[in-house]
């Protein structure tokens, strides 16, 4: 067989009917070992295998449409291990060969050997095989280079066979001929063709021969390799990587490992040459004990040492990966025992038995991210199609894992396996004789490890026991049964008329020596007897003395023997025929009464054991967590504690019938402590690096249960960058926000972690559809918020924020965000959204919550408070609409000959921009600011401009970019106008609007936590500029009742309201005014105080705080007003704190909150960021430095409600001590003394106004 098989084209694999192909005439070869194949071969259900292998080295397979265990029919075959793919099943046999077992199909497996016969011309003879030195040889393969003559072709193996002889291939690329398959060209090598020509000196033809499989449904031997040298005798194999091929299930790859621990990798596997080629070694830095390979691109190997070694690089290219990557074991003073992966899964067993799940394991991230405890006590584990779980329970028993989902990788419950085998009594084919026709009842926490075959090498059985009527105890817990004692299905009374087997025939116990923890199960047989298990208490009063029974001895008992060696399995049958036939009926007598259905056939002593399972392989097996299958019908409780022992299985059969008022536990898995759930979807990723672009991305959600119900959960984007697979992750504990943005008209969010905002990059990804996105935004919103203990709507203390797209983000506040020392920084804030659209929002400590529209429309939150969500807050949605306006700006430049036209300079911004002109806009291809948005209006000439417009709405400058003004004079040789578009959006929040009047500026006095109001002040300006007064708000009455007009003599722009009823405003012109004698009584207050202003500088946003007042100039100036004193509250001077200010909040605690316009070394970044100012005191109400936090689009903040303090601890003098009761005359002394103190602090405040706390009424 030549290597260039292996690229022959697919439609290689012929359905031809020609008789030289089929063979036709040939006895059809139908495989004994699996007749519910042929028997269901039209159902709709694909019937797959489950293949396990028990103790003595017996290979049984369950089939999905049956009910019993079928025994591999050559009765000598011995494996050790297997692994099962699609179609196919491999094992290890006791002679350490390889063997495989392909399942029986309609489409025979046929493989076509050819050769090419070479002539060339000469004058004497014509065209011969006489070639020149430098030709090719006269019989070779198409490229000429090797030799293969007709006789060199031999038969790969014994599981091959000849379908006819050799023929000529008729056709010349892939059409008829008529040359006699004869291909002509001028000279080797060169391009034949069918066309005979003068200058045609060579020739050839194609030979073709088929041979077919003929193995199918039968454990074939796969030979040596011949001539490289076989590895050594192989410990375990492992196969999979299917799936990693565009047409599943047909490429499969077999990985080995030898006794010395070297990795193998079995070459040449092709569906037409199921057996592979030859084995290629792969080097590995120590040595592994197992290894496991799953359907995709997941490898991971066990060491000696315990540890794990994960192969990277896997993938159709590259089928062997490029290298390894270790990965320490899940328990830390635990060696790891045992190891499967599937696509995405992976699970290990340790030592103690303990089953682990690898989370976060993906192609992109074949090591994962962290060990998940799963309940349950397994010997192995075997990850099947779907990433179904299989195990070998340390009962022996076998086990299925229920639940495993995409979305719930982890499971929720194990259940067993509860398959029947045994024999009926009726006259069939021996290929029936090992099949069974019991049928479990309840299905629990062992296996049922105790049915025997009645065809068994020690004596028939007693046709009088051998009725269908023969009675059965039944249990719900069935469990294992000992190897050493006697395995009766019947009470002890009636284990009288069952014969004896002969005791001269039985051969002497052996104990064979070996190292593997199979041998640990047989090495001990002959101390069965006498050795008794450790098991829970029960109460006596709940379970009947038993007969002392011979159990099956754990690893613990036996020893931690080194679990990777070979056994010597016909020693162990021997010691188990030996043992099975000096077996008494009285040494069983209490252990007939453990639970194993009703079984059709009664077996008496001295029968064959049932299996005693120590590997099962479920990589074909096609089941899912919805398949309906009988012997996967969970009918009792699940758990994961697989350690009964028989004695306890009775007992705990016994309390199921006092507990029958339990029935739901019946119904589901009591084992749910430690579970993974995984949402996954596909998404697009605004690309970190260069070149930056939108990248399509998938993205998972995963989410672990801890024993104590905490959850942990991490977010990863798994992207391929120059075909190499890479991800991202993201612990969903670090994200600080999650903000819908504005990117490309893409329905877009960004996610924050304190790093990625220290770095200005957020995490920008994008979905297909607006409830793609919201679905997603929800989601890993709840994570985050359960995370971090967080529930219901906001608190009364919250910072309210907004954004530029207009959303709304929440921050609960904690004591440490305005202490003195070890400030919590201001990146590490968690920002939640709330539903709705506003452009700014304005609160208090009392729970009142305003907020204003794009389109000028006063919005009241409606929601509660520091509550958990009921029905009722359905009713609290609304609908909410908002209408915001687009601009794009028109440029135009002035020359002598034209006037004014679009054709700029070089160096001038595009003629269509936006208003900094650094970005082109023109009409048609600018849009809404998202796609929630929808166009309202046509574009416009917008003449509502600051610094005005003439006529047509053109502002002129001297040149880009400079001032513009509304009229041209000589020295304009630039103009701008602005279009504008308006948009809408509508959806549904906890907001009620507030008619009828549209708004501009809203405040809202600050007050602290503890303070009582009937009615609170609400200050507000109208989009006209006059200044109102909300009368009748309060916490019950949020919206108040009307609004009372306060008299100006222009428009305002900003207004705020402090403590103690400070009012402060500021006019369309930049003036500030202090409204005076405002009070409860006197809501409006009297008259307007005008306030300088800085010096050649124009406000245009102030807040008043608790005893300080700050503003904001046009120029992004931050102002601080000097020498607030109770007589004097206006103050006398204005003093510069900072630049690069938007906004600025004051809160009740004079802490100082801004919205940036940039943050230091980031110019790229869009304009708005929170910001925090530190070292705000009573003796520094300025602040000393700031901390910036979130940013990239936020627009307004408010920290009004804020009123969190830090708890101080009480004064000494105030301590009570029980041992120096306090008299009346201390007393008074005390109470003199305090009073003296807080009039020494009235005295020293009115000679340091800048330390002045309360004066403001607040307290």
């Amino acid at each position: 067989m030549s290597m260039n098989d292996f690229s022959l084209p697919l439609r290689d694999v012929l359905h031809t009917t020609e008789p030289h192909a089929m063979g036709l005439g040939r006895e059809s070869r139908k495989s004994p070992s699996h007749p519910q194949l042929y028997e269901a071969k039209w159902a709709i259900m694909p019937i797959t295998l489950l293949w396990a292998v028990d103790v003595y080295g017996r290979v049984y397979s369950l089939s999905t449409a049956g009910q019993r265990w079928e025994r591999a029919d050559d009765m000598l075959l011995e494996l050790k291990r297997v692994t099962a793919g699609k179609g196919r099943c491999w094992g290890i046999g006791c002679d350490h060969h390889i063997y495989l077992n392909m399942m029986p199909s309609e489409t025979p497996i046929r493989y076509r050997e050819e050769t090419y016969e070479n002539q060339r011309w000469n004058p004497v003879d014509g065209f011969t095989d006489t070639l020149l030195p430098t030709d090719r040889w006269p019989w070779s393969d198409v490229t000429g280079m090797n030799p293969q003559p007709l006789h060199s072709f031999q038969l790969p193996s014994r599981s091959w066979e000849w379908e006819g002889d050799w023929y000529v291939d008729q056709t010349c690329g892939g059409e008829p001929s008529q040359t006699g398959g004869w291909e002509y060209a001028v000279d080797f090598p060169a391009n034949f063709s069918p066309d005979k020509k003068w200058n045609s000196c060579v020739r050839r033809r194609r030979w073709i021969r088929y041979r077919r499989y003929i193995a199918q449904g039968t454990w074939a031997k796969i030979p040596l390799d011949n001539p490289r040298k076989p590895p050594l005798p192989l410990c375990d194999i492992s196969c999979g990587g299917w799936e990693m091929s565009d047409q599943s299930g047909r490429y499969p790859y077999l990985w080995g490992v030898s006794q010395q621990g070297q990795v193998w990798f079995r070459e040449g596997i092709h569906p037409r040459v199921p057996e592979g080629s030859s084995w290629e070694e792969v080097e590995v830095p120590k040595e592994v004990a197992q290894l496991s390979c799953g359907p995709g691109d997941l490898l991971w190997a066990l060491l000696w040492d315990g540890n794990l070694l994960v192969r990277t690089g896997l993938s159709l290219d590259s089928p062997t990966g490029t290298s390894w990557v270790e990965v320490e074991s899940p328990g830390k003073e635990v060696e790891a025992l045992h190891v499967a992966v599937g696509v995405s899964v992976v699970w290990v067993v340790t030592k103690d038995y303990k089953v682990w799940f690898r989370r976060g394991v993906n192609s992109h991230n074949p090591c994962g991210s962290g060990w998940i405890s799963i309940g349950g006590e397994m010997m192995m584990v075997d990850v099947g199609l779907n990433d179904q779980v299989w195990a070998v329970g340390e009962d022996r028993g076998l086990y299925f894992r229920m639940g495993v989902t995409p979305s719930e990788p982890s499971g929720n419950g194990w259940i067993p396996v509860s398959a029947q085998w045994g024999n009926s009594k009726e006259v069939i084919p021996p290929r029936d004789d090992c099949e069974f026709s019991g049928q479990l009842t309840e299905a629990s926490q062992g296996s049922v490890l105790s049915c025997t075959d009645s065809d068994s090498e020690l004596g028939p059985p007693d046709p009088q026991n051998s009725t269908n009527d023969t009675p059965v105890l039944e249990a719900a817990a069935p469990s294992v049964v000992p190897l050493g004692g006697a395995d009766t299905l019947t009470p002890p009374l009636e284990a009288e008329d069952a014969p004896s087997a002969p005791q001269q025939d039985a051969p002497k116990p052996f104990i064979p020596a070996s190292d593997s923890f199979i041998n640990s199960l047989v090495s001990d047989r002959d101390k069965a007897s006498t050795s008794q298990p450790t098991i829970t208490e029960i109460p006596q009063e709940e379970v009947e003395e038993p007969s002392p029974a011979p159990i099956l001895p754990t690893p613990e008992a036996v020893g931690q023997d080194v679990p990777w060696m070979n056994v010597d399995l016909e020693g162990a049958e021997a010691a188990r025929s030996a043992q099975a036939a000096g077996t008494s009926l009285g040494d069983g007598g209490a252990a007939a009464t453990y639970a194993l259905g009703t079984l059709e056939t009664s077996h008496g002593v001295g029968e064959e054991d049932g299996p005693v399972w120590t590997w099962i392989s479920g990589g074909g097996c096609d089941v899912d967590a919805s398949s309906q299958i009988s012997w996967l019908s969970p009918a009792g409780p699940l758990t994961s504690s697989l350690s009964l022992t028989p004695v306890q299985s009775a007992a705990w059969s016994e309390q199921q019938q006092q507990q029958k008022h339990k029935e739901e536990i019946s119904k589901k898995p009591l084992e749910r402590s430690n579970s993974v759930w995984v949402r996954k979807g596909a998404l697009r990723w605004w690309r970190d690096c260069k070149p930056q672009r939108w990248v399509d991305v998938g993205v998972a959600l995963e989410q672990s249960t801890k024993s104590d119900g905490r959850r942990d959960s991490i977010f990863f984007v798994y992207y391929t960058q120059y075909d190499e697979k890479k991800y991202l992750h993201v612990f969903i504990n670090e994200v600080t926000a999650l903000v819908p943005v504005l990117r490309d008209c893409h329905y877009a969010f960004a996610v924050y972690t304190a790093q990625r905002t220290k770095q200005r990059w957020p995490l920008v990804l994008a979905a297909q559809t607006e409830k793609d996105m919201n679905d997603w935004l929800c989601l890993l919103s709840d994570c985050c918020c359960e995370c971090r203990g967080i529930t219901g709507p906001p608190s009364r203390q919250a910072l309210w924020s907004t954004t530029s797209k207009g959303d709304i983000m929440v921050h609960e506040p904690s004591f440490s965000l305005e202490a003195p020392a070890n400030t919590l920084a201001c990146d590490l804030m968690f920002w939640r959204q709330v539903p709705g659209h506003l452009r700014c929002v304005e609160s208090n400590s009392l729970g009142l919550v305003w907020g204003i529209g794009w389109d000028g429309t006063a919005w009241v939150y409606s929601g509660r408070y520091g509550q958990q969500p009921t029905p009722g807050d359905a009713a609290q949605m609304h609908q909410q609409t908002d209408v915001r306006s687009v601009h794009v700006y028109e440029n135009q430049r002035w020359n002598p000959m034209t006037g004014y036209t679009d054709k700029g300079l070089p160096t001038d911004r595009p003629m269509w921009s936006d208003e900094s002109g650094l970005k082109e806009c023109t009409k048609g291809n600018t849009h809404p600011p998202s796609p929630q948005w929808t166009w309202v209006s046509e574009w416009s000439v917008d003449y509502n401009v600051p610094g005005g417009t003439d006529k047509e709405g053109w502002q002129y400058a001297a040149d880009f970019p400079v001032t513009f003004n509304g009229h041209k004079t000589m020295k304009d040789f630039v103009r701008r106008r602005r279009w504008t578009r308006k948009c809408k959006i509508t959806l549904r929040g906890p907001w009620q609007q507030v008619p009828p009047i549209p708004l501009s500026d809203i405040s809202l006095m600050p007050c602290l936590a503890q303070s009582r109001m009937e009615q609170v002040p609400v200050w507000a300006l109208s989009d006209k500029g006059d200044v109102l007064c909300r009368l009748a708000v309060s916490p019950q009455n949020p919206a108040g009742s009307s609004w009372l007009h306060v008299g100006t003599d222009q428009p305002f722009k900003s207004i705020s309201i402090g403590g103690a009823n400070q009012v402060w405003a500021i006019a369309k012109d930049g003036a500030v005014f202090y409204r005076g004698s405002v009070s409860p009584q006197n809501p409006a207050g009297e008259c307007w105080y005008h306030i300088p202003s800085p010096p050649r500088q124009t406000l245009r946003q102030l807040s008043v705080g608790r005893t300080s007042v700050f503003a904001v100039d046009e120029n992004s100036n931050l102002w601080y007003r000097q020498g607030l004193t109770p007589s004097y509250p206006q103050g006398s001077a204005w003093e510069l704190i900072s630049n690069n200010v938007t906004k600025v909040s004051v809160g009740p605690l004079d802490q100082v909150w801004i919205i940036a316009d940039g943050v230091p070394g980031f110019p790229t970044e869009t304009a708005g960021a929170v910001c925090h100012r530190l070292g705000v005191g009573p003796m520094q109400p300025k602040g000393q430095s700031w901390d910036y936090g979130i940013g990239g689009g936020w627009e307004h903040i408010s920290v009004r409600g804020n009123s969190a303090e830090a708890p101080r601890p009480p004064p000494p003098s105030t301590r009570w001590t029980p041992t120096q009761p306090a008299s009346p005359a201390a007393s008074d002394t005390s109470e003199r003394k305090r009073r003296l103190n807080q009039h020494m602090s009235i005295i020293h405040s009115l000679s340091h106004p800048k330390s002045q706390i309360d004066f403001f009424g607040l307290r």
